[in-house]
């Protein structure tokens, strides 16, 4: 009867992970829409980073820019004096615009990691600098960094509008002189200075210019907004024109076709709708701009307070 052969098990030897990978990933705010999003892009970008055997996780390199420290790129810093000492071999990333606001710092990234040798993957992009040739991968990020720009700022656009049109926009609640916030953000009435506001109101319908108000106004040594002795004319112009002194915000109101949302009633006036009305009619008729068949033109006067005395 013929021996069986003995038959040896030899085990693979498993890949050896070559390429030291770093994870970068970076979101514009502190939300905990976008701190979930950051969750995300780290856990997906994990997984893929195991799927490749040749790939060992190095470090995870995760930037939050909040409104306090603005374009905060200390995660960013640390991942390229990582990749100047040769921790890292690969950099991956969920797509072109984690990489920077705007083509300028996208392709100044881009640029510092292919001077490394660090090989860069936009993973959502689908981008490889170790497949694609440097000139089109150049090409290439500068188109997709201008869409995504243009495509956020067209975004952030639409929230303002939502927000506008859901009546739950921070700028309705935005203060002016003559108001303050409570507790809960929102804009009640400060009486010592709602008294200087109708007081400006009071003088230009009682035929005040505004440098009459502000001569009034100095000798009384009321302080403007900002706290200062010298009131400017823009200041007294711009409150006789804010239509919140009558509890009514109107945003979005910057050209004649823009859509504008009112909120009526949306904080306690101080001026009555009556009163400021007639101050606008005023304003008409004393400006030195008028209309007629041929356009805008100048007065040929501009509006004194003076009385001729006769």
């Amino acid at each position: 009867m013929p021996n069986n052969p003995k038959v040896h098990y030899i085990p693979a030897n498993p890949p050896k992970r070559e390429k030291r990978v770093g994870i970068y990933c970076r979101v514009s705010t502190n939300s905990m829409e976008q701190l979930q999003s950051l969750t995300a892009q780290v856990s997906h970008l994990t997984r893929l980073t195991a799927t490749v055997p040749q790939w060992l996780l190095a470090d995870v390199y995760m930037d939050i820019a909040t409104s306090k420290t603005g374009s905060s790129r200390k995660e960013f810093n640390r991942m390229l004096e990582d990749c100047k000492s040769h921790k890292l071999e690969i950099v991956i990333t969920k797509d072109v615009s984690r990489f920077g606001r705007d083509i300028v710092e996208v392709l100044d990234a881009f640029n510092q990691l292919k001077m490394l040798g660090v090989r860069v993957i936009f993973e959502g992009n689908s981008l490889d600098t170790a497949n694609t040739n440097s000139d089109l991968m150049v090409s290439v990020i500068e188109s997709i960094a201008q869409a995504e720009n243009e495509s956020r700022s067209e975004n952030i656009k639409w929230g303002i509008k939502q927000r506008a049109a859901q009546g739950t926009s921070k700028l309705y609640d935005r203060k002016c002189y003559g108001y303050k916030h409570n507790e809960e953000g929102h804009l009640v009435i400060d009486e010592e200075k709602a008294k200087n506001v109708k007081l400006i109101f009071d003088l230009y319908l009682g035929g005040q210019s505004v440098v009459g108000i502000i001569k009034k106004l100095e000798k009384r040594k009321i302080l403007s907004p900002t706290g200062k002795a010298k009131w400017c004319k823009r200041t007294i112009d711009v409150m006789l024109s804010n239509e919140k002194y009558t509890g009514d915000v109107r945003l979005l109101k910057s050209g004649k076709r823009e859509v504008h949302y009112l909120a009526s009633g949306n904080n306690p006036a101080i001026i009555s709708k009556e009163v400021f009305e007639a101050v606008q009619i005023e304003k008409a008729r004393r400006s030195n701009v008028v209309k007629d068949e041929n356009g805008r033109q100048r007065k040929g006067k501009k509006y004194s307070s003076k009385k001729n005395i006769k």
